[in-house]
């Protein structure tokens, strides 16, 4: 792999990283919607990820009350970095 494509990759591997935590954090606070705090926390981030969230979110409907598109949401964007790992390390890039 060479120089700049590592770098593009661990890039695009760290932005990934960071982009998890802000989901988490986003689900988690979804829980405490009554506190003042996390309401505050939670309208900063909701524009920064509910645009990907909805796209789980229209596809699979919440069952029994709770919403499973979170942790397929999440499962898919952990998969990401490996695809693109794997996809530079087979070209050769």
């Amino acid at each position: 792999m060479s120089s700049v494509s590592y770098l593009i990759v661990n890039t695009v591997v760290n932005f990934i990283q960071l982009y998890l935590v802000l989901i988490f954090v986003r689900i988690l606070l979804s829980w405490f919607q009554t506190a003042e705090w996390a309401g505050k926390v939670i309208s900063f981030l909701a524009p920064i990820t509910d645009p990907y969230l909805n796209i789980f979110r229209s596809v699979i409907p919440p069952l029994g009350g709770i919403d499973f598109s979170a942790i397929i949401a999440i499962f898919v964007l952990q998969l990401i970095p490996n695809l693109l790992i794997g996809l530079v390390s087979a070209t050769g890039f």
